[in-house]
């Protein structure tokens, strides 16, 4: 009786395939994340990078570690506020795009988040689409802010070149597209890691606005100053998540990150965390007992294995305050997939 398998079952493996080959997955797409091997994907060549940044018109990074090569595409042309005070754009306000290769070098993928006004969402939509590119979320990130933002994923697989050549053309009628953009302020020395002053009227940045080696000590990171901000970004190191067939890093989009605005005493922070399942409610514990809002629960990502959850947070307070609620969330993430309080809870 062990090898009997019974109708139900039968029909359920059939109805399993039957939804795997409707969503256009192969088999290398279905595979488990724990057989692939870490790591590995090969490099974008300097060809490559050069048709990438010549399509979108803009000079991008590569981080070489993770073979992804990242454009930043910030809303300069916006004037945010929250709460009716100005916050600068590098606070949450500047969207991306991430190509790398699949880990078996055959295609590759791009992941994007895009920075959009209410009524712009719709015509990017079906100009992604219409370019062959794909929708994998629409949300918000924020409360509070002036005017109304919402944050879309495209997502797409081909060559590099053909990516960027199709992601382009989806941007080419928006404010996204770099050439359609006001240049982002000039870095200041104190950006680049000068130790210099300042010089006299010069807009302090982060460096200057903060306590960054209070924070980092409290963070257990280091962050970066862009602009008037200070911003950790935080991978998921302790996981393996491949999105067809592609291994998600920190660098296309798998992280969790702390922004903060203002000044050491009274600053604004706003972030996002990246967590499996199971640790989505421990992480809402941890940031409503240090008094930090929790803005949005969702995916960004489709067909992700394991499936990862993201959680924006937004608080204002005292700097340091903040930061130890960022590090009381990341402090729930890799913990034991049973959490203690769920042995009632049935799904």
């Amino acid at each position: 009786m062990s090898q009997f398998i019974s109708r139900r079952d039968a029909l359920r493996s059939t109805a399993l395939l039957g939804a795997t080959s409707l969503l256009g997955f192969d088999s290398a797409s279905a595979t488990n994340p724990a057989q692939l091997p870490k790591g590995k994907t090969p490099p974008l060549t300097p060809a490559e990078i050069a048709s990438i940044e010549a399509a979108m018109g803009k000079k991008g990074t590569y981080v070489e570690a993770q073979a992804t090569h990242s454009t930043a595409l910030p809303r300069n042309d916006l004037k945010m506020k929250i709460k009716g005070e100005p916050v600068p754009i590098p606070f949450g306000f500047g969207g991306w795009a991430a190509i790398k290769h699949t880990l078996d070098g055959k295609s590759a993928m791009l992941m994007s988040d895009t920075v959009l006004l209410q009524e712009e969402v719709a015509p990017l939509m079906s100009a992604a689409l219409a370019n062959g590119l794909e929708i994998g979320a629409v949300h918000n990130h924020f409360f509070y802010e002036e005017p109304r933002i919402f944050y879309m994923h495209i997502h797409g697989m081909g060559s590099p070149a053909e990516l960027a050549r199709k992601f382009a053309a989806t941007l080419k009628d928006s404010k996204l597209l770099p050439a359609n953009q006001p240049p982002s302020p000039p870095a200041s020395a104190s950006q680049a890691g000068n130790t210099a002053t300042p010089a006299a009227g010069a807009t302090p940045t982060g460096k200057e606005l903060f306590d960054l080696p209070a924070l980092d000590k409290i963070t257990g990171y280091q962050g970066t100053v862009n602009g008037p901000t200070y911003k950790y970004t935080v991978g998921r190191d302790d996981l393996q998540v491949v999105m067809m067939n592609t291994e998600m890093t920190a660098a296309i989009g798998l992280n969790s990150w702390a922004s903060f605005a203002g000044k050491q005493a009274d600053a604004h922070i706003a972030g996002d965390i990246a967590m499996l399942e199971h640790e989505v409610n421990p992480v809402i514990k941890a940031l409503r007992a240090h008094n930090l809002e929790v803005v949005a629960v969702h995916n960004h990502m489709l067909f992700d294995q394991p499936h990862m959850m993201f959680l924006h947070y937004y608080g204002r307070g005292p700097a340091a305050q903040l930061a130890t609620g960022f590090r009381a969330a990341l402090d729930q993430l890799g913990k034991s997939q049973h959490p203690v309080g769920m042995e009632g809870m049935k799904h």
